[in-house]
Formats: C-alpha cells, sequence, structure tokens
C-alpha cells in the first residue's frame, strides 16, 4: 500500500485537484513511460496530457489562418512538420539560405505539440499575439482537438498523416516526395507557380527537409524539444517497409485482423 500511495503520488504530481478527481474515475491500464494509462474521450492517454487536452479544449482560440499537423506518433510526424513549415514560409525565409529555421531549430520548436508543449505543466499561454499563420500539432484524435479547429466556422487547415500501422511512414509521401509537396501546397492555400517549379524551388524544399539532411543536423542530435524524448530519437530509420524486421508472423497476423476490423469501410488500405 505505501509503494502504490508512493507511485500515485509521483503519478500526480502537478497534476490539479480538478484534473485528480477526473483521472480516478476513469477506466486505467498499467501504461510504459507512466504507471498508468486513462481512457479519456475514447483513447488512452497519460495524467498530464489529459490535462494538457482539456486545457486546450477550453482556452484555444483558432484563427483562419491556422495550420494543424495532426498524426498518430512515429508516423512521420517530424518530417511533415519540417514539409509544412518550409512550404508555407518559403517566401519568409529563403530555402537555400544557411539560415534557415529547419538548420537551426527542431521542427518540434518551429510546430508545437498542444499537449506536450503549448499547454504543457499548467501553462495557458496568450496566442492572438503571434505571427499568422501560426502552427501547432497534436497527437490527439480528431473528436478531441479544440472545437474552434474543427467547428467548420474559420478555415483553419488541419493536415492529417496516415501510416500504415505495420510501419512507420506515410508510404505515398515517400513514393513522389515533390508530388506531395505540390499537393500540400494546394491544400494549404501557397500552391506552388509554374516559375517556382521550373526554378527547383520544391527540390529544394523536398532536399531541406529530407529526412537524412534533418537527421544529421546537429540542432536534431542534441538537446530535447518535447519533453522527456531526445531529439536524436525522433529520427529513427524513415524506412518503407521496416516492420518485416520486426514484427512476428502472430504480431502481422493480429494487427492486420485488427485492422480490417477498425478500417472496414473506411476506404483506406494498406
Amino acid at each position: 500500500m505505501e509503494e502504490e500511495a508512493i507511485n500515485e503520488e509521483g503519478e500526480f504530481q502537478g497534476v490539479t485537484k480538478t484534473c485528480k478527481q477526473l483521472l480516478l474515475s476513469l477506466p486505467k491500464v498499467t501504461g510504459w513511460r507512466t504507471p498508468n494509462l486513462y481512457l479519456f474521450q475514447q483513447f488512452w492517454c497519460q495524467p498530464k496530457e489529459i490535462q494538457a487536452i482539456i486545457a486546450a479544449q477550453t482556452h484555444f482560440e483558432a484563427q483562419d489562418s491556422d495550420v494543424v499537423i495532426a498524426t498518430v506518433p512515429k508516423s512521420g510526424t517530424t518530417w511533415l512538420k519540417a514539409l509544412v513549415f518550409a512550404i508555407v514560409n518559403r517566401r519568409r525565409f529563403d530555402i537555400n539560405s544557411k539560415e534557415h529555421p529547419l538548420l537551426r531549430c527542431n521542427p518540434h520548436d518551429l510546430v508545437p505539440f498542444l499537449e506536450y508543449k503549448v499547454y504543457a505543466n499548467n501553462q495557458i499561454p496568450k496566442l492572438s499575439n503571434l505571427a499568422s499563420p501560426r502552427f501547432f500539432a497534436s497527437h490527439v484524435p480528431y473528436h478531441s482537438l479544440p472545437k474552434t479547429m474543427t467547428n467548420g466556422t474559420l478555415n483553419c487547415k488541419i493536415v492529417y498523416i496516415c501510416r500504415n500501422p505495420l510501419d512507420t511512414f506515410y508510404e505515398d509521401l515517400k513514393v513522389d516526395v515533390p508530388l506531395q509537396i505540390r499537393r500540400l501546397a494546394d491544400f494549404l492555400g501557397y500552391p506552388f507557380s509554374p516559375q517556382e517549379v521550373q526554378n527547383g524551388v520544391v527540390d529544394d524544399i523536398a532536399k531541406l527537409c529530407s529526412f537524412q539532411n534533418l537527421k544529421d543536423l546537429e540542432v536534431n542530435k542534441n538537446g530535447k524539444s518535447i519533453l522527456n524524448f531526445d531529439n536524436k530519437g525522433l529520427f529513427r530509420k524513415g524506412e518503407v517497409g521496416d516492420w518485416v524486421n520486426l514484427l512476428s508472423k502472430e504480431m502481422v497476423e493480429r494487427l492486420n485482423k485488427i485492422m480490417e476490423e477498425k478500417l472496414a469501410g473506411s476506404g483506406l488500405d494498406f
């Protein structure tokens, strides 16, 4: 009982009394980075993450020009953040400049997570003063994003990257990077002009944001841009199909069965 009390005290450290009461009312399972995960709004979360999500849902006011990166962990989030930042800001920051922000800052610092940075540690920041367009990211499901993002009253852009659950990267993006960069630019409202395409701007962005280039930068080898995660751990291999080296036959069969059940009728085919 004493050990359980110590674990609970550590688990709820930094969590408000109100949030703790909520957590104690939720179903829980054993966690891997925290003692427990809690079933909150139909998905499993860590305690501090739930507190930050509630803060974002309560306080975040979307703007028409906001850009939001919505992803599942280990699906190419860091790469997608870099691509979106470079595309939207290409007239503000010269892609070939040695002072480009992506050469000096980790993509997660330029496109911060709502639940891991913006509203982490009981912060309620004033975001209305940020320059437009503003960039944010989240790992939470669509229904748990702040309603001002999703209620249809604004034109903010939400970019979702979908992965094969057996793998770690979006195959279309890997197969033809320049094509997907142009598609992203069109969706975001920053299409490339014929002159830009001719001048190689799309290819320059692909090169700047390439997985290997980002991985080799000193800023991405050191420090922590996300709480409790070393930057170097954010870049694994970036290879499609690497699951064959990691998953057993039984794991693959089990995952395939789950995918068939969960994704039936969605139009998603892996």
